[in-house]
């Protein structure tokens, strides 16, 4: 569903273009909240219900689930686009993943994710790296 990388640029007022091949799949909703990684993640409504279902399956009285809670949750925005299909992103979002001018905006499948550049290129090679050190995981998979 979401596949690919795309570079645009947030305006002054906070906008950022979505790739027109995604924009069919967030007509339906869509969120946007924090990342893991001091990125932004936009989940079309069938994945962020999962995911909201999970969260709240999660024991209360656990802290690592009250804090990934707190994240996700205290972050996200009901997601709609204008007619030119751009995103408002909210200020405190968009200090959170430090964006300012040009954003990545990277297809995950079911999700995307939203970069500040040089951040993704830095978590591209990372992952380069650490796929390159422990080997393609597809292949226990596949085998």
């Amino acid at each position: 569903m979401f596949w690919g990388e795309y570079s645009h640029c947030i305006d002054k007022k906070g906008r950022l273009i979505i790739p027109a091949r995604f924009r069919p799949h967030l007509c339906e909703g869509a969120f946007l909240t924090r990342g893991f990684e001091q990125n932004l993640v936009i989940y079309p409504q069938d994945s962020w219900l999962h995911l909201k279902q999970h969260l709240n399956d999660l024991a209360f009285t656990d802290s690592k689930g009250r804090a990934l809670r707190r994240l996700l949750f205290s972050g996200a925005i009901d997601l709609s686009l204008d007619r030119q299909g751009r995103l408002l992103i909210p200020a405190y979002l968009r200090e959170h993943a430090e964006l300012a001018g040009d954003a990545f905006i990277v297809g995950m499948e079911n999700y995307i994710e939203i970069w500040q550049p040089s951040r993704w290129k830095e978590n591209l090679q990372h992952a380069t790296s650490e796929f390159t050190k422990t080997g393609n995981p597809l292949n226990a998979s596949l085998s």
